[in-house]
């Protein structure tokens, strides 16, 4: 028989997460879907009763998400311009009435390589921060993020916070999704960037990240070298000078791995352009 419980706090939680093995359910927009016509199989901690897993905080040296945090609240944030890219992306998941429900670190921790969130929190450097009974871990997203739906998460462990270190929320950044719709549609491909200006106008530091292109997310860092220093006029050139090495698209349904890859290079041009404080508009590739 399985078995459901709802804690009121963390170390209740964690607790029960120490005894054997649980589901952890947060906003259940993809949980439910996933289970399709099959009866529940596994033990679920429902995690909404817990308040000190809900909201934005701000320390010192990091902006925290915690667990339960929507895609509403954080589209609705006052959080400086380097999240632009994070909240256009929260306006991509799903529908309003899923944003509202459904958590960033459920996102993360699908694991799927067309998660909305995964390329905009990327160029952010997010950390993940997860917690057993006896031990928190801090890993790197990119490390954290494994394969297609696979992570580092222990059976004994749950994600309760995405850390953004305040070095890396400098500048402005921009997200493009391309997709067989405008709404509501998983991606064929994404991008988010995010560049800092120096005092002359040149590029200081871009940070790119490509989605639905590879089996996770990649930043794109060779790109990422090859725009320190120069001016954002220079921007397309440097795009279609890159061979995006980094990413290997597949063939599937929604387009074909040599589409993917041209149309990658499309949409990372279009969001460095608008991190840069370009034109929002190109013509199509």
């Amino acid at each position: 028989m399985t078995r459901y419980a709802k804690p009121k706090s963390l170390d209740e939680a964690l607790a029960l997460l120490s005894e054997g093995s649980w589901r952890v359910l947060a906003g259940a927009t993809d949980f439910y879907p996933a289970l399709g016509n099959r009866p529940l199989q596994h033990d679920v901690i429902d995690i909404n009763g817990i308040a000190e897993l809900r909201g934005i905080a701000e320390s010192d040296s990091h902006f925290i998400i915690a667990a339960r945090t929507s895609w509403t609240e954080v589209e609705k944030s006052p959080l400086p311009p380097a999240f632009d890219a994070l909240k256009q992306a929260a306006r991509e998941v799903g529908s309003i009435q899923i944003q509202n429900v459904a958590s960033v670190v459920g996102n993360i921790c699908n694991a799927s390589p067309a998660a909305d969130g995964v390329p905009a929190l990327m160029i952010l450097d997010a950390e993940v921060e997860l917690r057993s009974r006896h031990e928190l871990r801090i890993l790197r997203l990119g490390d954290f993020i494994v394969g297609n739906r696979r992570t580092k998460l222990r059976d004994d462990e749950m994600v309760t916070a995405l850390r953004i270190p305040k070095a890396s929320a400098a500048g402005r950044s921009a997200f493009v999704k391309l997709g067989a719709r405008r709404y509501l549609v998983i991606s064929i491909a994404m991008a988010a960037a995010r560049i800092v200006l120096d005092d002359d106008g040149r590029i200081c530091s871009a940070a790119i990240s490509v989605g639905s292109c590879s089996a996770v997310a990649q930043r794109l860092r060779v790109l990422e070298t090859a725009l320190a220093g120069q001016s954002p006029e220079a921007i397309e050139d440097a795009v279609q000078a890159t061979g995006l090495d980094e990413l290997s698209p597949i063939d599937d349904v929604r387009g074909s791995a040599g589409y993917r890859r041209s149309a990658a290079r499309e949409i990372v041009a279009r969001a460095l352009l608008q991190a840069a404080g370009g034109s929002q508009k190109r013509a199509a590739a």
